[in-house]
């Protein structure tokens, strides 16, 4: 989760830092309107969520139990008070595993955590300044995000480890690749760092395609966040669309095997499906970091990042 959830702030870039060249080119000219009083009944709606969320993760007041299932709940409503419809088609077959999981999608928006918070609650790899933000910070602490320092290579091996140490312990762990968002017309590799703690725990990996489509199920780029916008900004526009939807296809899971590359790929083949991708949505093109008319090249261009 690497821009999601607050304001963008600056840190230092190095080679090996995930970026994208998704920005306010990749957006919609207009907003596919909705009426005014939706939009103050959407607001305050929001609003009146947002101000209940700290009350999800009280483990004084709610048991473990009852705190998952109004976790999973919460999330959904709180995509539908913005106005996003939620589908979920499951290809993973009749057996389910009940143990820990490494959950890996594609990283379009902040939504995306809402999305698959709807699914069932998880314990999300997030940036690490997450946890210093005022509001959001005390809010992911709850949630025992495992906080991911982008600006420190050397970090990494103690990321893996605590995301190592949460699958063994049976939970469920999401995580975003691709290390930043990007506006799903085009997508970054899956860096396969992450994919050494399913590995080192012995755990599946659930991968997930998600999409956001239109009125008539087509691509929209509507609710990602990308480039310089502000949460503000972003969430005034996805509360002014209309027929918004999450899409969310559950692949088959993938087990571990030895090698962290090869995982990388298989599970972003998994989620990437049969998709393609406009190219010419883009202002600008960096060859660099795997933009890719298809999976295959996708996974190509994840073997240049660093591991």
């Amino acid at each position: 989760m690497s821009t999601a959830l607050s304001e963008p702030t600056e840190v230092t870039v190095h080679s090996w830092m995930p970026s994208s060249p998704c920005g306010a080119g990749c957006l919609p000219a207009e907003a596919n309107g909705v009426s005014m009083p939706t939009v103050v009944v959407r607001w305050c709606l929001v609003v009146s969520a947002l101000a209940t969320a700290p009350l999800l993760t009280a483990g004084w007041l709610l048991p473990r139990s009852w705190r998952t299932g109004l976790q999973r709940r919460y999330a959904a409503i709180l995509l539908r008070c913005m106005g996003i419809h939620l589908l979920v088609v499951d290809h993973r077959g009749k057996r389910r595993h009940t143990g820990g999981i490494l959950v890996v999608a594609g990283h379009v928006s902040w939504t995306d955590v809402l999305v698959l918070s709807a699914l069932a609650p998880a314990n999300f790899v997030a940036r690490g300044d997450l946890l210093d933000w005022p509001v959001l910070g005390s809010l992911a602490r709850r949630m025992r995000v495992v906080p991911i320092e982008r600006q420190s290579l050397r970090a990494l091996p103690a990321t893996v480890a605590t995301t190592a140490g949460r699958l063994r312990a049976g939970e469920r762990v999401v995580a975003f690749p691709e290390g930043t968002t990007w506006c799903g017309r085009a997508y970054g590799g899956f860096r396969p760092a992450l994919f050494q703690a399913a590995i080192d725990a012995e755990c599946p990996v659930q991968p997930i395609s998600l999409r956001y489509t239109g009125r008539g199920g087509e691509l929209t780029t509507g609710p990602c966040f990308v480039g310089e916008e502000t949460i503000g900004q972003s969430i005034r526009r996805i509360i002014r669309q209309k027929g918004v939807t999450a899409e969310v296809r559950l692949a088959p899971i993938e087990y571990p095997g030895e090698c962290r590359r090869d995982l990388a790929a298989r599970c972003e083949r998994a989620a990437r499906g049969d998709e393609r991708i406009d190219l010419a949505a883009h202002d600008i093109l960096d060859p660099l970091q795997g933009v890719a008319g298809t999976a295959a090249a996708g996974i190509e261009a994840a073997e240049r990042l660093v591991a």
